[in-house]
């Protein structure tokens, strides 16, 4: 009796370790997609930069030709409220928005200032 009490105990064992290395599979699975994703939306972020600082760009040259200053305060707040309110939707803090926007800008600022100073603005 005490040899099947025993051999079931090991099968039990054996077959909780089992379903702990599929557990352990799963979570490694999820991970990887997971990981996946936030590679694919991180260069979709990276391509949608790239694309804002080309308006940027545009948006420097036509200041540069009519003597606009490169920081429009205004401006700036009004992105900056816009883009807090957005963000409060998908549960981004208003901090985290203010971070990412500024330093936004200041690369922003930076390529304005290049073609003011009649560079290409930098890349």
């Amino acid at each position: 009796m005490n040899g099947r009490i025993y051999f079931l105990a090991v099968l039990v064992a054996a077959g909780s370790g089992i379903s702990r290395c599929q557990g352990q599979t799963s979570t490694d699975n999820t991970m990887e997609i997971q990981r996946k994703k936030i590679d694919s939306l991180d260069k979709q972020l990276i391509e949608v930069l790239g694309a804002r600082e080309r308006a940027v760009r545009e948006i420097g040259i036509y200041k540069a030709k009519h003597n606009i200053p490169p920081l429009q305060a205004a401006r700036f707040q009004e992105v900056m409220n816009k883009s807090i309110a957005a963000g409060a939707k998908e549960g981004l803090s208003a901090e985290f928005i203010t971070k990412l926007l500024n330093a936004v800008h200041e690369e922003s600022l930076r390529i304005e200032e290049g073609i003011k100073s009649g560079g290409s603005g930098g890349k």
